[in-house]
């Protein structure tokens, strides 16, 4: 089974970086989707990192429907299900491991596990994934780790997460095996406390110009 559905975009085409956002109030779900969207930047990765955060789905899906809502850190089983139900389109691991890859395909959604090591790398692909996370980036061998496995597994694709910037995502989209990046900088905590939808879009419209 693919990480993909057939008849679904890869995710990793959708946008060359895809916000990933830590909601703490539900009130600033549609602003912040509606700002990535006015910035050039329609999908976002909400992570199940907070309470709001499955109803912070519910309310992207129903109330901005031209944005690709996927639901990020699925950690459990039974956070894939509770993710579908909210009307999330895509869904994000940080790791991955039996269970959790059987429960996020059977979603029928197109899904991204969480990848760090060639092993891991190797059982996502044996299980029908070709489109993974790579996480963390940064930590686990950045731009040279993917260099560096390009060539043993050419048919895995990547959208490496974790401690990537403005100015180190380039580097990463230059690579054949990154379809795109993901990266927290575009929705910053002080800007979503301070409801500064604005700035939000500033920075979507400069991650958007990447792709």
């Amino acid at each position: 089974m693919s990480s993909q559905s057939e008849f679904a975009p890869s995710v990793l085409d959708a946008v060359p970086v895809m916000p990933v956002v830590v909601l703490d109030s539900l009130e600033h779900a549609v602003p912040v989707a509606r700002a990535l969207v006015a910035g050039g930047l329609p999908a976002i990765e909400l992570t199940l990192r907070t309470p709001v955060a499955l109803e912070a789905i519910r309310a992207i899906a129903s109330e901005v429907p031209e944005i690709l809502v996927g639901a990020g850190t699925i950690t459990t089983p039974a956070q894939a299900k509770e993710a579908l139900e909210a009307g999330a389109q895509f869904l994000v691991s940080p790791g991955t491991t039996r269970s959790l890859l059987h429960a996020m395909q059977d979603t029928g959604l197109p899904f991204l596990p969480g990848t760090a090591t060639v092993s891991e790398v190797l059982a996502a692909l044996e299980a029908g994934c070709s489109e993974m996370k790579f996480f963390p980036a940064e930590s686990s061998g950045g731009t040279a780790y993917l260099k560096a496995i390009a060539s043993p597994v050419p048919a895995a694709r990547f959208c490496p997460t974790g401690g990537i910037t403005l100015a180190s995502a380039p580097s990463y989209l230059a690579l054949p095996n990154v379809g795109c990046v993901g990266g927290s900088w575009i929705t910053p905590a002080d800007a979503l406390a301070a409801g500064d939808w604005d700035r939000v879009t500033r920075l979507a419209a400069e991650a958007a110009a990447l792709g």
